[in-house]
């Protein structure tokens, strides 16, 4: 039988011509994991994580240092999902086809609804993780930032330096709304002003504040939980760095991913409120809290977000198949030149009729949490 899907591969890179124009702004700014390859669906893989270190006053004597042992964390990535796109075709709907539009024509656009849906569904897994791993925000909940200036990626900038993110690869994602607002701002859209036509003549984002933007159809729409009048209720208050936090009064839910303010500072829920205790993500307060100090769950709101490249981990790879092989008769990988995922396709017989399976699996994983904000719109 003939190599039915290298005859078309013209038609499968038309495809992926077509999603790589998709607004996917997260998937080609986070880490890639090279060792997905070898974990299975459900399984973790784990990465050591070194604890914060602390200093002691210098000696001088004769005496060996006593030893300093630490404890060793780690994160893990687990591959959750192993999705595939079924497209399937019978004898006479191809013989119909080729009377009039022609059926490789159709085929390619049904290959490209089918990695944009992949697409799209491991952008939004992303933009998920990301948005309930951060660990500030910055911004007013229901308001899209850059209504007037430049001013809400700068103070996004500043969580990320006072928790020691790196300055490079910093990527902020942002929707459309936000995107737009962006546009319209004149120091963007004057090129005497910007010291670049992109933004005026080509409707790109630049890097602003060391961040380079970028938009995304999948920017999660946070529904905020009902939390209101909670308190905090811990006699001697909180230091700088807690991240458990004991409440009373108050009434309804703060769930993770929810972000409450507490003083001057915004903080994104890890776990959410139960028994009185909720827990925010490292690297915990900024300012010491009093007894009493007030919590409020912040509204409904859309959750950009801004981060280092190596904050957020995407593990990647194709379905695995048993070493005896399945019926496939043919099966080619096709990788995305912008985000990098890689897509099987497998053509499989049946009796009068062929069916195609567009397939990837994939998982995602916050490591450092210290290096995630969301910029509240």
């Amino acid at each position: 039988m003939a190599n039915t899907l290298t005859n078309l591969t013209p038609d499968i890179y038309a495809a992926l011509d077509t999603v790589s124009r998709e607004l996917v702004g997260f998937i080609p700014s986070v880490t890639r994991d090279a060792q997905a390859a070898r974990v299975a669906v459900g399984q973790s893989l784990r990465s050591p994580v070194a604890p914060a270190a602390s200093s002691q006053n210098a000696t001088v004597g004769m005496s060996l240092p006593t030893a300093a042992y630490q404890t060793i964390g780690n994160k893990s990535i687990t591959i959750t999902k192993s999705k595939e796109v079924p497209i399937s075709w019978q004898g006479e709907e191809i013989a119909a086809m080729n009377s009039g539009a022609g059926h490789a024509n159709i085929l390619r656009d049904q290959f490209a609804q089918a990695m944009r849906t992949l697409s799209n569904e491991i952008e939004s897994d992303i933009a998920a993780a990301a948005r309930v791993g951060a660990s500030r925000a910055y911004g007013t909940s229901g308001t899209t930032p850059f209504a007037s200036d430049l001013s809400a990626s700068a103070q996004l900038r500043k969580i990320l330096d006072d928790n020691g993110a790196p300055l490079s690869e910093r990527s902020l994602v942002i929707d459309t709304s936000a995107g737009a607002k962006l546009r319209t701002l004149g120091q963007l859209t004057k090129a005497n002003e910007a010291g670049t036509s992109m933004t005026l003549r080509d409707g790109e984002l630049l890097n602003l504040q060391g961040f380079s933007v970028k938009e995304s159809a999948q920017v999660v729409n946070v529904t905020a939980g009902t939390g209101a009048s909670y308190l905090i209720n811990e006699s001697g208050g909180y230091a700088i760095g807690d991240t458990s936090l004991t409440l009373d009064t108050g009434s309804g839910t703060i769930l993770a991913g929810d972000v409450i303010t507490i003083g001057a500072h915004k903080y994104v829920v890890k776990t959410a409120l139960a028994s009185n205790v909720v827990v925010i993500q490292d690297p915990g307060l900024r300012a010491a809290v009093a007894n009493n100090a007030a919590v409020t769950v912040n509204a409904d709101h859309t959750a950009n977000v801004g981060f280092t490249r190596s904050a957020i981990v995407l593990a990647t790879r194709l379905p695995n198949l048993p070493a005896q092989g399945d019926q496939a008769i043919d099966r080619m990988v096709v990788a995305d030149p912008r985000s990098g995922i890689s897509f099987e396709i497998a053509l499989y017989p049946g009796v009068r009729m062929v069916t195609y399976l567009v397939s990837a699996a994939w998982g995602v994983s916050v490591f450092k949490n210290e290096h995630v904000a969301t910029l509240l719109g």
